[in-house]
């Protein structure tokens, strides 16, 4: 019966005859089988229809991580629905511009915040769900049965997920069905994911790398996940021995290399640790590889494409890259239309199936960076060196433009960041009356002392002149958003002064 729904027939399929497996194993709850998993996304689907979602409605959520959580995910898909995931930290005021933007027709939101959500919901229906998985929600599927998945193709919507907002106002990334399943069915065999596999799902569920990456190559191998509601390094480490793989951003690794529990015979079960949504700074790999004997794999992705390189499962994952573009996915390097000659840095754009529909009522924005014959825009500075792998050198909006000269941050933070007691970097540009802009550093000490002058002077014989820093900031840490992501707009912010 699930057959006439593109992504929900795909994301089952792995499961039938496996029904009494278990999907999730979670911390102080029972555990859900994949039989479970899917009878209560029916029930969650009869529920939303009951609340006037028809195909094509958004279904806006605000909501801890739970397997209920992902239930409703599954049953918005299987109403005909279209997901429209918040993050958590977001603010009543925040989340009235998506919901002003979108127009749901069901919000689904802790209690705790239903009377503030109401107020910005306009004629959405309020439903609520709490961290164990109660709320009016729970109360609506009571005496629910089986239900018919809705009729919904490759190219209907299947999510929206808005991004970040750095360059402006928020906008909504329409997913379809086909982006969706494409993806992840080739995350599953890239990265070799079978039924034998036990998956930690420790990240965040209101982004695309835990729900659309690490949920549905689960789903699509009829891999069991460790079920966990956040990062929790004890958590981790427990369920380490009766695992196989770890999807996680860098902040996950840096914080297991601090506990003295990680070593070889800990991850021996282990066969892959997946690491994206921010850099891995190559001190991290060969940390990471020196305790454990793995070879950490990262990823290239974004809101708009998921997943569009990695590092090779089997052949050499080399630090400071993403690896090579995904089977199925083109990638080219261009600068003013152009395309660059390997080495050089220009604007990666990719193309294929991964590929968003364009944003959510801004078909403007939308002709600008996803160009009639597919290929979108990332607005990444790249490069490809001679072997095809792909190394992000930043957010072109971070190219710092400093007296006439383009300077790339990354290649001055690769400088800072291998210096004797520096943890992690970030350059950014700021305002400069002379230069225009003005390149400064802002570092983070790795618990010893650090000076202006020993940086300035670490970078004296390395870089031209015009690429040294004007001045060095030292923070006891980098602003960074829910994904581990440095927010450099903040930076630029907060020391958007400091020349004038």
């Amino acid at each position: 019966m699930y057959e006439q729904n593109y992504l929900i027939s795909r994301l089952h399929a792995a499961s039938v005859g496996q029904e009494t497996r278990n999907f999730a194993r979670i911390p102080q709850r029972a555990s859900m089988t994949f039989g479970e998993l899917f009878a209560g996304a029916e029930r969650m689907a009869g529920a939303l229809v009951g609340c006037g979602v028809q195909p094509g409605d958004r279904v806006a959520v605000q909501v801890d991580k739970t397997i209920e959580a992902i239930q409703l995910y599954l049953g918005t898909v299987m109403a005909g629905g279209v997901f429209l995931p918040l993050n958590t930290a977001y603010t009543t005021p925040e989340v009235a511009y998506f919901l002003g933007d979108a127009t749901p027709r069901v919000v689904v939101c802790d209690p705790a915040k239903a009377d503030a959500i109401a107020k910005v919901a306009g004629d959405a229906r309020i439903l609520t769900l709490d961290a164990k998985g109660r709320g009016s929600l729970e109360e609506a599927i009571v005496g629910r049965g089986g239900f018919t998945p809705v009729s919904r193709e490759a190219d209907d919507l299947a999510a929206i997920l808005y991004t970040s907002g750095t360059t402006g106002r928020s906008k909504g990334a329409m997913l379809s069905h086909k982006n969706l399943a494409s993806n992840s069915e080739t995350l599953r065999d890239y990265w070799q994911f079978t039924k034998s596999d036990v998956l930690i799902h420790a990240l965040p569920i209101f982004h695309t790398h835990g729900l659309f990456v690490a949920t549905n190559v689960a789903l699509l191998a009829g891999a069991s996940t460790e079920f966990l509601s956040k990062f929790d390094a004890d958590q981790i480490l427990e369920a380490m021995p009766r695992a196989t793989a770890l999807m996680g951003v860098p902040t996950f690794y840096t914080r297991l290399l601090d506990d003295p529990r990680l070593d070889r015979a800990r991850a021996a079960n282990m066969r892959l640790f997946i690491s994206g949504s921010a850099p891995l700074l190559v001190d991290t790999h060969e940390k990471w590889e020196e305790r454990t004997g793995h070879r950490i794999l990262e990823r290239y992705g974004m809101t708009e494409t998921n997943m569009s390189t990695s590092n090779p499962y089997e052949g050499e994952r080399r630090a400071g890259t993403v690896g090579f573009p995904l089977p199925g996915v083109e990638a080219r390097i261009r600068n003013d239309g152009q395309e660059v000659p390997t080495g050089d840095i220009g604007v990666l754009e990719v193309r294929g199936d991964n590929v968003f529909q364009g944003y959510w009522q801004m078909p403007e924005k939308t002709a600008e960076e996803l160009l009639p014959d597919g290929w979108f825009i990332t607005g990444d500075l790249s490069k490809f060196d001679e072997d095809g792998y792909v190394t992000i050198v930043g957010r072109a909006k971070d190219l710092v433009i400093t007296g006439g000269f383009n300077v790339y941050p990354k290649e001055i933070e690769s400088l800072i960041d291998d210096m004797e007691g520096v943890l992690e970097s970030a350059v950014i540009g700021v305002p400069h009356p002379d230069f225009g802009e003005a390149v400064v550093a802002v570092v983070v000490a790795d618990g010893a002392e650090l000076s202006e002058k020993g940086i300035l002077d670490g970078l004296a014989g390395q870089l031209a002149k015009f690429k040294q820093p004007k001045t060095v900031i030292v923070l006891p840490e980098l602003p960074r958003n829910t994904m581990g992501k440095v927010q450099k707009k903040a930076l630029r912010e907060d020391y958007a002064a400091l020349f004038a």
